[in-house]
């Protein structure tokens, strides 16, 4: 079913090795920035038409009007409804500790320096809602931010055909269980433009979405181009690429489960990512055999076939897990899970993931809905530099810099110097100029 890797032997760099989608969003770029200048420049009409030519459909008035936000949850199934509250109270319950406070350190007498953590004012959270609807995603996006203190919250997602125009009922409900009740029924790089740049959302231009001042969220390739597009304009949590998982598992684990946890992943998209990297050969022929047994039975079965078999996915044989851990962190993978004999010490020594799933107990969907961690992780072997989506996104670190007079002329001649130094005699000045009445 998989393809197979065989880095058995050692390599000294594995990552050009290593299955992974190939995209090039520079083309994807190029390719929407006609229709995000277009929505700069007319706003309402350049929207409206990208909505009817991408998804087939545009509702009047973009904004979604508030009456429908509160009824998308009082006829929420009730089943969904609790599970929606639980993932709501774990995930708040994680974040809540991510936030920063203050502090101040005493530098010498008289002299100060403050970091303070502030939140960015407004945000814009796209939520996807193409091979599949996403409420999880705003639960992940909102928590955070709210967590942060930012101040004024906007989603966006795709007005899809079977809710009349509006975003998926189910993100609607979401949106009102965490109290977000602006929201817009636009979709794909022109969500990212009108967000950025900010817009008239009716024909009269009576309404109108602020600009925000970042965005967050996952999204398609051309989400993802906008927002690489716009990089500058706004602030972006990350460029997000299709998803994926990587296992690293040994001959305890159960093949069963890392077939159904790579079947999971795949069934987000025909370019997800499922990758096991295992120093066992009789696990990788017994996970293989699982793939065709559960691929059989599975709902997605087009699009999780397209998946695993694609170049993004595979097998990596390797020779024992110390180099098995050298590949997962050469892969940085989206999603991390570690199924071998002790586990968590394994875990521990993992350098690049966006989030790690330690043990047989701890599936990647748990992280997706209920564990309290956050799935707006970094792909595409970003998590070798940046982190996933948390309370932090949402904060600046400004510094209040506070020195006395006497604190001042005591460091005032290292200034001087440095000033000199860098042939910017001016900065010098600015000091000198404090106390020129002493040297008179």
């Amino acid at each position: 079913m998989l393809n197979r890797i065989d880095l058995r032997g050692g390599v000294r760099d594995p990552r050009h090795l290593l299955p992974r989608a190939q995209l090039d969003v520079s083309v994807a770029v190029e390719r929407i920035r006609p229709l995000v200048e277009a929505v700069q420049e007319h706003g309402y009409p350049a929207i409206r038409e990208a909505s009817e030519r991408f998804d087939g459909i545009s509702p009047e008035v973009l904004r979604v009007p508030a009456g429908a936000i509160a009824e998308a949850e009082t006829t929420l199934d009730r089943q969904v409804r609790a599970a929606l509250l639980e993932s709501i109270t774990r995930v708040r319950r994680v974040h809540a500790d991510q936030r920063r406070t203050d502090h101040t350190t005493q530098v010498v007498p008289g002299g100060t320096v403050t970091e303070r953590w502030l939140p960015v004012d407004r945000v814009g959270l796209y939520v996807p809602g193409g091979l599949a609807m996403y409420p999880s995603t705003v639960v992940m996006n909102v928590v955070p931010a709210q967590a942060a203190g930012v101040r004024s919250l906007v989603v966006a997602s795709p007005p899809q055909k079977e809710n009349g125009g509006l975003p998926d009922q189910r993100v609607l409900a979401a949106c009102a269980l965490l109290g977000v009740d602006e929201v817009y029924a636009v979709g794909g790089a022109q969500a990212v433009a009108m967000l950025a740049y900010g817009a008239a959302v009716d024909p009269e231009g009576n309404l109108r979405c602020d600009p925000v001042d970042m965005i967050t969220g996952p999204g398609n390739i051309w989400v993802t181009a906008a927002k690489r597009l716009l990089r500058g304009v706004v602030g972006i949590d990350a460029e997000a690429g299709p998803t994926e998982i990587a296992i690293l598992a040994d001959d305890t684990a159960d093949p069963a489960h890392v077939a159904a946890d790579l079947i999971s992943q795949a069934e987000h998209d025909p370019l997800a990512a499922s990758v096991l990297v295992t120093p066992s050969v009789a696990l990788a022929d017994a996970v293989d055999a699982e793939l065709v047994r559960q691929t059989s039975a599975t709902k997605h079965v087009e699009r999780v076939l397209a998946a695993l078999r694609g170049e993004q996915s595979g097998i990596v044989l390797v020779d024992d897990l110390a180099a098995g851990l050298r590949v997962v962190d050469a892969y940085a993978a989206e999603h991390l899970e570690i199924q071998t004999e002790n586990a968590r010490e394994w875990a521990l020594r993992v350098r690049n993931a966006g989030a790690v799933f330690v043990g047989a107990w701890s599936p990647v969907s748990l992280g997706d809905y209920c564990a309290g961690s956050n799935h707006v992780l970094p792909t595409g072997g970003c998590a070798r530099h940046s982190s996933g989506l948390s309370v932090q996104s949402f904060l600046r670190g400004v510094h209040l810099v506070e020195y006395t007079r006497e604190a001042l002329r005591e460091v005032a001649p290292h200034v001087v110097t440095l000033a000199g130094v860098e042939d910017l005699p001016a900065h010098g000045q600015a000091v000198r100029a404090r106390f020129a009445e002493e040297s008179a």
